[in-house]
């Protein structure tokens, strides 16, 4: 079994791989105050909740835009499975060609999203990522990274929202029953959801225009299943995006076996 690892900043996505077949799926909360005792009981539940037999494990990899866990997750995963976790950064191998600025500032996660859609999907591309922050990332038509948009998330501008607001309260991410509000609950979840399944909308048209191109939309992220559903663009979703791109770079960056005499 292969160990994947996504740190965000709200969460880690842990995932548990044989072959191509997902064998779990789950999420912990990122929090900076754990230690690395702390993480190493969580993962170590996980992998008991799951019945992950710890001599079955037969590698890990970690993609993180959060760097101050990168140095714990690695000695986390040396300590359960006794192997250093491959980290997705400089000197790992993508495939990806990337024509936006210096391709050291381009996201781990970006990266590994990347990796995933053009291995699933025709380019062009625009790929969604609904987390902390929404980015879109653009994809052309002869698989070149072209660059990406950064928009606050659904949650973050939420809470600024709330947190702002003395009389508005906060809500559930439920469906709006309908487009113009009549409540105080009904107005902020039509702008939470509709608000931003239609800036998904015009941005995916404009990025469109600028390509030339009609492009293949994916979206992953832990929000998307709430948003995507309410664009008017053909969008998939895939939430299992970024852990199938750990898992694809894992095979791309393995030495190949010596044959025996």
């Amino acid at each position: 079994m292969i160990l994947a690892f996504d740190i965000g900043n709200t969460n880690i996505v842990v995932g548990g791989f044989e072959g191509e077949e997902t064998v779990f799926l789950t999420r912990i909360s990122t929090t900076l105050g754990r230690t690395e005792a702390e993480y190493a009981v969580l993962i170590k539940n996980i992998l008991e909740l799951y019945r992950v037999e710890r001599g079955s494990i037969e590698g890990s990899i970690i993609s993180s835009v959060v760097p101050p866990l990168n140095n714990i997750l690695i000695q986390v995963m040396e300590l359960i499975t006794g192997k250093s976790p491959m980290v997705v950064g400089p000197g790992i191998k993508t495939g990806l060609n990337i024509a936006s600025g210096d391709p050291k500032e381009l996201g781990a996660d970006l990266v590994v999203a990347a990796v995933a859609a053009l291995q699933k999907y025709p380019a062009p591309q625009i790929i969604l990522d609904l987390g902390t922050a929404t980015t879109l990332s653009a994809i052309d038509r002869d698989k070149v990274f072209r660059g990406v948009i950064i928009c606050p998330g659904v949650k973050v501008s939420f809470d600024a929202l709330t947190s702002r607001t003395a009389q508005l309260p906060r809500i559930s991410y439920d469906e709006p029953r309908q487009v113009i509000g009549t409540t105080s609950v009904d107005s902020m979840q039509s702008g939470l959801i509709y608000g931003n399944a239609a800036m998904l909308d015009g941005l995916i048209e404009r990025m469109e225009d600028e390509l030339g191109d009609t492009c293949t939309v994916i979206a992953t992220g832990g929000l998307g299943s709430k948003i995507i559903p309410h664009c008017k663009r053909e969008i998939i979703l895939d939430e299992n995006l970024l852990l199938d791109g750990l898992r694809i770079l894992y095979e791309k960056n393995q030495k190949p076996r010596k044959k025996t005499k």
